[in-house]
This record gives C-alpha cells, sequence and structure tokens, in this order.
C-alpha cells in the first residue's frame, strides 16, 4: 500500500508538487476553511525561516536561502490572490483573515489600515530596503575579495601549506560565497516587490470591494466600507506579518558574519553584555530617571536592579577567569623556565630553510593572479611534472613570494636560502628573442634585453607587435614564461643539490613497489642510502635522468661489490644508461655531433691521473691550450651548424675530464665512447688539441 511516509521521504517530488500547487492555487478558487490552514502555515513556514536564520552560524550554512525565499514569496502572494478571491465574491475569507480584522484591530477598520500602513512601512522602508543595499555592497566585495583569496590559495598550495584536496575545497567555498551573495543581491529584491505588491493588492480589496458592495450587493456606503475593509485590512495584516518576519530573515543572513559560536544569540549576547562597566552604567541610569520627579518610579528601579545584579555577577566571574589565567601562565612559565634549561631546541624552527624559493618585484604579483591572466603559479605546477617525468626526481614546493627590497620588475631564484639566480621581466609586454632566425636590420622596435636563462639577444616588444615579430623570426614569449623557463634551468643546473636523503628514500620505496628483493638487497647488505644519494647526485650534475630507477639499482647491485666508490658505480650507471644518454644528446637530424680529443690530449690527461683516480696534475699552460681549443671548436660548431657538440673520449679519463671544463664549460655534455650505443650514429665534426711542449707534473 502506497503510504504518506513514501512521499515525505522523497523531496524531490515535494518541491515541484508544491510549486505546482501554488500556481494552481492561484488559478483554482480555495474554500475557507483551506485557506485558513494555508495562512497558518505560510506564518509558521516565516517564522522557521527566521529561527534558522537566527541559529545559523554564517551565511554558507543557509545557502538555499535565496531559493526559499521565492518559494515564500509565490506562497504568499497565491494566498493573496485566493482571499482577495473569497473577499469579492463571498465576504468571507475564512476564520483567520476575520479574527486579524476584528479581534487584532478591534473592530476598527481606520486603526486596522493604520496598523497595516505602519506595517508596511517598516517593511518596505525599514527592513527591505535596509537588506537590499546590505546585499549590494557584500556582492560587490565578496566579488571583488575573490582574486585575492584565491591567490592565497594558490600561494598555500605551492608552499605546502595544504595539499591539493584542501586547495580544491577552498576554492569551492569561495565559488559558494560569490554565488550565495551575488544571488542574494537579486533575491532581496522578491521581497522588494512583495511589498508593494502586498500595497497594490490591499488597495484593490478596499476599492473593489467598495464596488462589489454598492453596486451588485446592495449594501450601503458605510456597510460595505465596514464589512470589506476589514476584511482586506484582516488579510492584509495575515500576509504582512509573514512578510515582515522573512524579511527580519533576509536582514539577518545578509548581515551575518561569520562567527565560532553556535548561534547569532552568543553572539550578541556576548557582545552586549561581556562588559561589566557597560552594565553599570546602564544600571545607573536607570536608578537615577527612577528618582526624577513625574517618571514613573517601580519600572526603571526593577530594569536599573537587573542591569546591576548583571554587571556585579560578570565582575565577579571575570576575576574568576583572571585568577584562573594567573595560574594557567604560572604554569606555563614553570614549564618555559624548564624547557629553557634544555638550549637549543627552543630556537629549532629557527633553523629551518626552504630548499627553493622564488621571490618576486611587488609588480610582478600581477602573474600570480589568475583573474588578471597570470599563469605562473600553473607554470610553476608544470615544472614540478615535468621535472619529474624528465629528471626521475621529485621536486620539493617552490615557495613564491613578494620582496619589496627587489626592483618591481625584478625576480631572484634561491636555493637554500641563498639567491643563485636571477632576472627582471617587463608584465604587459613580450619578450622576443633572436635565436638566429631574424633577417637583419629588423623593422621590430622594443626595449633591448638579454634572455636570462641562456643569454640570448632579445627585445621587450608590445602586444601589437606580437604577430609581426613571430613573422619575422622571433621567439615570442611571455613574461610568466620566461621565469618560469628561468627556473627550469636552475632547477636542471642544481639537480644534483635538490635531491636529498629522504627524497632517495621515497624513491626506494617507490621501486620496492615492483621489485622488493632488489631494493631489500641493496640497501641492507650493499649500499647505504647515503651512499646510493651519491650516485644519483653526481648523474644528476650532468642532467642525466634517474627516471628509469631499477636500470640505476641494478647496475649498482651488480658492480658495488668490486668498489663502493661513488665515481666508479656513477660511470657503471651511465654505460647502463647509454640509450638513453644518447637520446639526450641527439641532433635534430638524429645525429650524435660530437668533438673528439686528440690522442696527445687523452694520453697526457691520463698520464696525469693519480692511482685512484681522485685527483689530476696537469700544466697550467697546456690545460690553457685545451680550454682554448675546445672554445674554438665548440663556437665553431655553433656557427656552422648551429648545434651544441659533445665532448666524446675514452671511459678512464671522461670524469677527470669533464671536472677540468666544467667551471668553463658548465653546458657542454662529455661523453665516453663506452655510452654510445650500436645503434647511435656518432659525428665527429672536429678535434680539440693543444700545444706539444705540455709537459706533466709528478
Amino acid at each position: 500500500m502506497f503510504k504518506l511516509t513514501n512521499i515525505l521521504k522523497n523531496r524531490d517530488i515535494i518541491l515541484p508538487v508544491g510549486v505546482v500547487l501554488i500556481v494552481a492555487m492561484m488559478l483554482i478558487p480555495l474554500p475557507p476553511p483551506l485557506l485558513d490552514v494555508l495562512l497558518t502555515i505560510n506564518i509558521a513556514f516565516a517564522v522557521t525561516i527566521m529561527l534558522v536564520a537566527i541559529y545559523t552560524k554564517e551565511p554558507l550554512q543557509y545557502s538555499t536561502f535565496p531559493t526559499i525565499l521565492l518559494v515564500a514569496t509565490l506562497f504568499r502572494l497565491g494566498l493573496n490572490v485566493s482571499s482577495t478571491r473569497l473577499i469579492l465574491l463571498q465576504a468571507n475569507a475564512g476564520q483567520v483573515i476575520d479574527a486579524f480584522g476584528s479581534f487584532v484591530v478591534g473592530g476598527n477598520y481606520v486603526v486596522g489600515v493604520l496598523i497595516f500602513i505602519i506595517l508596511v512601512i517598516i517593511n518596505f522602508i525599514v527592513i527591505t530596503n535596509g537588506a537590499t543595499r546590505v546585499s549590494e555592497v557584500a556582492a560587490r566585495f565578496t566579488l571583488d575579495a575573490m582574486p585575492g583569496k584565491q591567490l592565497s590559495i594558490d600561494a598555500d598550495l605551492n608552499s605546502g601549506l595544504i595539499d591539493e584536496a584542501s586547495a580544491k575545497k577552498r576554492r569551492q567555498e569561495i565559488e559558494r560565497e560569490a554565488d550565495f551573495y551575488g544571488t542574494m543581491d537579486g533575491a532581496t529584491k522578491f521581497v522588494k516587490g512583495d511589498a508593494i505588491a502586498g500595497i497594490i493588492i490591499t488597495i484593490i480589496n478596499i476599492v473593489g470591494g467598495l464596488i462589489v458592495g454598492v453596486w451588485q450587493q446592495g449594501m450601503s456606503p458605510p456597510d460595505a466600507a465596514s464589512t470589506y475593509t476589514l476584511l482586506t485590512v484582516g488579510d492584509g495584516l495575515v500576509s504582512q506579518l509573514p512578510a515582515l518576519i522573512i524579511s527580519s530573515a533576509t536582514g539577518i543572513i545578509v548581515t551575518r558574519a561569520h562567527s565560532d559560536a553556535n548561534s547569532l544569540s552568543e553572539d550578541m549576547g556576548g557582545q552586549l553584555f561581556d562588559n561589566p562597566r557597560v552594565l553599570t552604567l546602564v544600571a545607573a541610569l536607570m536608578i537615577f530617571l527612577s528618582i526624577v520627579p513625574g517618571l514613573p518610579f517601580l519600572p526603571f528601579v526593577i530594569i536599573g536592579a537587573i542591569a546591576g545584579s548583571a554587571a556585579y555577577y560578570k565582575y565577579k566571574f571575570i576575576k574568576e577567569q583572571e585568577e584562573s589565567a594567573i595560574q594557567a601562565a604560572s604554569i606555563d612559565q614553570t614549564k618555559t623556565k624548564k624547557s629553557l634549561k634544555k638550549g637549543p631546541e627552543n630556537v629549532m624552527d629557527l633553523l629551518s630553510i626552504e630548499t627553493l624559493e622564488l621571490e618576486i618585484g611587488y609588480r610582478l604579483v600581477a602573474l600570480l593572479d589568475t583573474d588578471k591572466s597570470g599563469d605562473l603559479l600553473d607554470r610553476i605546477t608544470q615544472i614540478r611534472r615535468q621535472t619529474a617525468m624528465e629528471m626521475g626526481i621529485i621536486l620539493p614546493s617552490v615557495r613564491v613570494r613578494d620582496n619589496l627590497q627587489l626592483g618591481p620588475n625584478s625576480y631572484q631564484i634561491k636555493l637554500k636560502g641563498l639567491p643563485i639566480e636571477g632576472g627582471e621581466v617587463l608584465p604587459g609586454k613580450w619578450l622576443a628573442m633572436d635565436a638566429g632566425t631574424v633577417v637583419e636590420p629588423s623593422p621590430i622596435k622594443g626595449i633591448k634585453t638579454v634572455e636570462p636563462a641562456f643569454g640570448l639577444p632579445a627585445l621587450w616588444i608590445d602586444t601589437s607587435s606580437k604577430e609581426q615579430a613571430e613573422a619575422l623570426g622571433y621567439t615570442v614569449v611571455s613574461p610568466s614564461a620566461v621565469v618560469a623557463t628561468h627556473l627550469t634551468e636552475v632547477i636542471k643546473k642544481h639537480a644534483g643539490e635538490l635531491i636529498s636523503r629522504s627524497d632517495v628514500q621515497s624513491l626506494l620505496d617507490n621501486v620496492k613497489k615492483k621489485s622488493e628483493a632488489l631494493v631489500e638487497d641493496l640497501v641492507s647488505e650493499d649500499l647505504s642510502v647515503g651512499e646510493i644519494q651519491l650516485v644519483l647526485q653526481n648523474l644528476l650534475r650532468e642532467r642525466i635522468s634517474i627516471r628509469d630507477l631499477g636500470t640505476i639499482l641494478e647496475t649498482l647491485s651488480n658492480h658495488c661489490k668490486i668498489s663502493k666508490n661513488p665515481d666508479y658505480l656513477t660511470e657503471q650507471c651511465r654505460m647502463a644508461l647509454a640509450r638513453n644518454i644518447c637520446k639526450q644528446n641527439l641532433s635534430p637530424d638524429g645525429d650524435l655531433v660530437a668533438l673528439t680529443l686528440s690522442p696527445e690530449v687523452e694520453q697526457t690527461i691520463l698520464e696525469g691521473l693519480s692511482d685512484d683516480g681522485q685527483s689530476l696534475n696537469i700544466d697550467p699552460v697546456f690545460l690553457q691550450n685545451v680550454l682554448t681549443s675546445l672554445g674554438q671548436e665548440v663556437e665553431n660548431c655553433l656557427t656552422t651548424l648551429g648545434i651544441q657538440p659533445i665532448v666524446l673520449c675514452s671511459g678512464v679519463i671522461r670524469l677527470p675530464f669533464r671536472r677540468l671544463i666544467e667551471r668553463t664549460l658548465p653546458q657542454l655534455t662529455v661523453m665516453s665512447y663506452n655510452e654510445v650505443t650500436p645503434q647511435t650514429n656518432a659525428k665527429s665534426v672536429g678535434v680539440v688539441k693543444a700545444s706539444t711542449d705540455s709537459s706533466v707534473y709528478s
């Protein structure tokens, strides 16, 4: 059997059916008893809305209020139409309207009209206008504050203070807040329109009642005025009372600020009556007024006594709280003195530093604001993903902050608290870089500069010149892209310093999910996490990806029994990663463009190696000649082919030679012949030579 409880449980049916019935109520005549029930429901519904508004902690908890306001207004107008029909047709609109017209105003329709006018004035001019204005201001300020709130969320996310889930939740709350206040700005117009409609309906009922009573019912004008005016006033009072209550609820909602208290009552009670001095002054004033001649003594004395009693108990309560606070402070002070004896532990928090930071001038803050097309934070997020894919490491959170000590258009990148590189960008302009493909002379005009990441000549140009610059062969990028590219290059250059021991442990744990035996055997018996970290750092210093960590660990497991020297293990891992290294250094044509060392240079370096391979003794003149020759060959290759070559040498001297040139040519890749796979087409474009009179120091 179909039960009523099944309908009540299904709220998706109740609401649309209710709205349809409200609309039908405007068309279908209702009997007076049913109208009495609906009018009573209307009053109860209004009181419910008011109480929920009072007990709401913050406006978003009552997010359906605008829709409820619309439904309540529609319901009340439907009742007005039904009651008007009964008043004009039958001169009888039920017991509720009759009671308000007779009992509430004492049967005097003049008093009833005046009370109705007063209620309309209170509702329309005072409450509704105020609530409408507050809604407009709240909506405007909420929308204006959205960019700052979103920027704060993005900054907290990038600094690691919150995770992705928390950031998503906070963004949704901001969106809900903006939607709510924007909707409330329009919903308050329902209340205003309802008040106007109440006035018009009342005038229509009075005029129409006089016409119907005198012309159609044959009543005398005084009788018609008395009968229809009382009914109309009763109907107006029945309608305006819920309207006034709902208007007050609207005002409470739009003026409600966020609070940690349980309800509005607790907020108001605490803020109004928490100061005993105020209560004491009120009590003194009431006692003074009670003895003024002509004023009633008893009311002022009673209120004064109540205020005085409240002030006394409030003073007493505050004194007890102060004594409790003193005792708690004494206990905390004792604990603090004990903790101070422990020494350095109290300043441990001051010793922590951020691994990677990006500081920007105040004009570059717009690059972080998504509402102003700022995409720097999104680019930093992409850099972290790109670093994981290309280098195989998890980049720590990049802390982005503004620094007023920097130039307004400047930025600097910090590594472990110290600035290492920086640059300057111009917001609102585009950086047009000349990579050697621009036809001279270029008609593009702009501010000359140097691209900070690669040192290319460039121009800062306006947006209107962007398409023309691209057509002439310039590479055009936004200021955010310049900063992000520079940050990416810094990360690649210092990747070895960014991977910590805890990061290595996390990478090992990830590999352990698939190769548990490999990781456990290697770490527990052969190598420590610290020794593995040294090998990974050596690879990252030369921009070798460690994403294929399984191959690296297998190589370490195979060779660590021979030697645990990090340099030896690094070279073995490089040979195991030969395919990746070759692929990383291939030219656009698919060739491995290389410079080779002459046999004399290789022999001299080999003879200068110590027995353990850790030191190298070379004639400074010979070294200078080698560096000069190498620089010339690299420049020739860049000029003729437009390609950065690599250096090929024997495996024994690869690492020593790399260390010789890393300060002069840090971007130059040095590979051994053992790292060139059979499938790779190595193409020699030059030979590095030196003077034959070089001698070796022993």
